[in-house]
């Protein structure tokens, strides 16, 4: 795609305006969940009304919105609902259906647009433009193969040994390590695409992990684009457990690769809105590692939560003024900072008996900084919300997540 696909002339919705029928300027989103609550909340401190489309009618954004439309992502009532009620629409996570955003596009500006949501739901379509930009972003992704068909699983049974072991992973539908299976064998991967129901896959490489790491960027109407400093991500069972987001948390020349090869991808898919990508450091001899481009998520991202208490724009923040054509001022991180995620099993204790986590005692340790997403529920492997912890300098950051860690019980989280 060129570096203007998808751009329109975009009008400043400035905030505290009045639209359509004397009403104050209204954003819209997408989608109900916790990034939904939070842009919701950033919208709402700049004076804008909000509306949500999410069919929950206790879904986290829905519940702290000024308007809430309870019906599903295609619905066309709820669809010209929205569009009525609001100036301008963005989405919450990558999976509400495109041609809903492309119905919503024809009447209001749409960020990010509908064709490049629907790159990223497709993992197959993603890393061929990973692949097509690579001479631009000067990284690529992983050595895959796509299988979509029997005749493709054999082909890459018979002729693609290099790409084993490696992971299988369902084209469409699959984050925080759902639909994904390891393969050692020819056999193990015909058993596994058997296994996730012989749908569109992509067989991708394992490669020598030294890290992970993920850039937040923002890009306007305009061509405008800004970014934070990359930040080091540390997964637990293939969700993310921990972000470090501090000087030294990556090699200077590692991190401005990261962050330049992210702002060629957001200017390749001429994209608006904010764009996260998630890139492996692999082992392949030099000082610090190889960098390789593992997905991305058009929208904000759990890794960029610290960006709440330890920048002075979120990416939130972020977010609210690309999609509104304001100016998008270079964010300024002026506190080292640890995010911990927050999962439903902290609220359980080692024999699945349901606890209360000791939020005093949290709370009483210095720089921490507590964001519950207002689900009422908690469940193992639910994301429940997150703790940032800013303070003077690394060490003491990295000793106070270390004990909020231990009095949460959070696992795998020693090595902070």
């Amino acid at each position: 795609m060129s570096a203007t696909a998808d751009v329109a002339t975009m009008t400043p919705i400035l905030p505290g305006s009045l639209g359509a029928k004397g009403r104050m300027a209204t954003l819209g989103v997408m989608g109900g969940g916790q990034l939904g609550r939070m842009f919701v909340h950033a919208a709402q401190r700049l004076g804008y009304l909000t509306a949500v489309l999410d069919p929950d009618a206790q879904s986290p954004a829905g519940l702290v919105s000024h308007h809430h439309i309870r019906t599903g992502y295609n619905d066309p009532a709820g669809l010209a609902q929205l569009t009525n009620l609001c100036q301008a629409i963005t989405t919450e996570f990558e999976n509400v259906p495109a041609q809903a955003l492309q119905t919503l596009a024809q009447a209001r500006p749409v960020a990010p647009g509908a064709a490049v949501v629907g790159i990223a739901q497709n993992r197959i379509e993603e890393k061929a433009h990973f692949a097509a930009c690579a001479a631009i972003s000067g990284v690529s992704c992983a050595p895959y193969a796509a299988i979509e068909t029997p005749a493709q699983l054999q082909a890459v049974q018979d002729e693609r040994a290099d790409l084993l072991p490696g992971i299988l992973k369902t084209a469409r539908m699959g984050y925080d390590g759902k639909g994904q299976v390891r393969v050692s064998t020819a056999a193990e991967l015909a058993a596994a695409w058997a296994e996730l129901g012989s749908v569109a896959c992509v067989l991708e490489k394992m490669l020598p992990l030294r890290a992970e790491c993920s850039v937040l960027v923002a890009r306007g109407w305009d061509g405008q684009v800004v970014s934070f400093a990359p930040q080091r991500n540390v997964h637990v069972a293939g969700i993310l457990a921990v972000t470090h987001a501090y000087e030294g948390a990556l090699p200077d020349a590692l991190a401005e690769r990261a962050r330049e090869a992210s702002v060629a991808i957001a200017q390749h898919l001429g994209y608006v809105g904010v764009l996260c990508v998630e890139f492996f450091v692999v082992d392949d001899g030099s000082a610090h590692g190889g960098l390789v481009v593992n997905e991305m998520a058009p929208r904000p991202h759990n890794s960029g939560h610290y960006t709440l208490d330890a920048c002075d724009v979120s990416q939130f923040d972020l977010q609210v003024r690309a999609m509104a054509g304001l100016p998008l001022p270079r964010p300024r991180q002026h506190s080292p900072a640890i995010m911990l995620n927050l999962l439903g099993d902290v609220w359980f204790d080692s024999n699945g008996e349901r606890r209360e986590p000791d939020w005093q005692a949290v709370l009483r340790l210095p720089g921490t900084h507590l964001n519950l997403y207002g689900k009422s529920e908690a469940r193992l492997g639910r994301k429940m919300g997150h703790l940032t912890i800013t303070g003077p300098d690394v060490a003491s950051v990295q000793t106070v997540a270390r004990r909020a860690a231990e009095l949460l019980g959070l696992p795998g989280l020693n090595g902070i």
